[in-house]
């Protein structure tokens, strides 16, 4: 009897342990034995426990900001720039598979774009220019987004 209930009980913790609940914005990658299996999501997920892991990806736009960065302009005069940039993962399999941390990723970009660009132009440029600056910045930085599947 005692066995019974014993199996009843780890029955039931395996059940519990192999639900997984998704919102709407997230979706699964699942991996069986290491094996990327597929994605999933949104609702209830079932595992099979140990041999199949979720990892989890927020489809929401996320903001992180660009630190100050010390950059020399073309005419030789030292400023600092801060900035915002944002992005959305599109295609949440190759964002798990293709890159370890798409979060440092992208700000690694960023922060290289906004120096390689704003290096190109003289202070008064960029103080009457900054609309086509950004449209710059954002066109390079859009180029990475096939090669970082984000």
């Amino acid at each position: 009897m005692e066995f019974i209930v014993f199996l009843v009980v780890l029955l039931v913790v395996l059940i519990f342990s192999s639900l997984r609940v998704l919102n709407e914005y997230e979706r699964g990658v699942i991996f069986r034995l290491g094996k990327c299996t597929g994605v999933k999501g949104p609702g209830l997920i079932t595992l099979v426990p140990i041999f199949q892991k979720m990892m989890k990806i927020s489809l929401r736009t996320v903001t992180m900001n660009i630190p100050s960065q010390k950059i020399i302009t073309k005419d030789n005069v030292s400023i600092d720039i801060a900035g915002v940039a944002y992005y959305q993962i599109v295609d949440t399999r190759k964002s798990v598979i293709g890159i370890e941390n798409v979060t440092d990723a992208v700000s690694q970009i960023a922060q290289t774009t906004v120096r390689n660009v704003v290096g190109q132009f003289m202070l008064d440029q960029l103080l009457s220019q900054t609309e086509q600056i950004n449209t710059q910045i954002k066109n390079v930085i859009d180029q990475h987004r096939p090669a970082s599947n984000i």
